[in-house]
């Protein structure tokens, strides 16, 4: 039993010091192809033609999985936890997804009803030709489907279903996306961010 506990808290700490890692050191790079061969090289999967902009939070790259043409803003937490045993985390995120500056999305919380505040991990899915606006929270479990938008500042607590616009907190529908054939291209990212 002690010897698991050791094993559990040397990789815990060897998770954090990958998160430091790639916060401080790879995420102050004023350079995407820097960045993505760092996160590439840590296990993040990152398909062609996406970029992660500076001073992004990724915890546990091995578990997180974006496809192509997607565009993760500045300070986004990526939350690809998948440590407990039998959790079914990690975050993937598809094809020509949006994500705005300081979005957070987490796999893993507390559990509110347990006596010892134990933790929960659960999958997030963004489906393609997602927008997530600035400051939004998604929440473990959450599945955002094809083509929906998430307002600002919204904070996502249950599957979106494809092309609704959910805004507010908890977020709920507020809208539908008037296209319904999405075959748009993001374009390139800034230089520098």
């Amino acid at each position: 039993m002690l010897w698991q506990k050791v094993i559990r808290r040397l990789n815990a700490i060897s998770l954090e010091l990958v998160t430091g890692f790639l916060w401080w050191g790879v995420g102050i790079v004023p350079s995407h192809h820097v960045r993505r061969f760092f996160y590439r090289l840590f296990g993040v999967k990152i398909g062609s033609g996406s970029t992660i902009h500076m001073l992004a939070r990724i915890y546990d790259p091995r578990f997180l999985s974006i496809g192509k043409d997607t565009i993760i803003g500045e300070r986004a937490t990526l939350d690809g936890r998948r440590q407990l045993p039998n959790s079914r985390g990690g975050l993937t995120i598809g094809d020509h997804v949006d994500i705005a500056s300081e979005v957070m999305i987490w796999t893993s919380e507390h559990d509110l009803r347990s006596p010892g505040f134990s933790a929960i991990e659960e999958p997030v899915t963004i489906e393609d030709y997602v927008f997530i606006g600035p400051r939004a929270i998604i929440l473990p479990g959450v599945k955002i489907g094809r083509g929906a938008v998430v307002a600002a500042g919204a904070v996502v607590t249950k599957d979106v279903p494809p092309g609704v616009i959910v805004g507010g907190v908890p977020a709920k529908e507020i809208g539908k996306r008037p296209i319904e054939n999405l075959s748009y291209r993001l374009g390139r990212a800034r230089w520098f961010q």
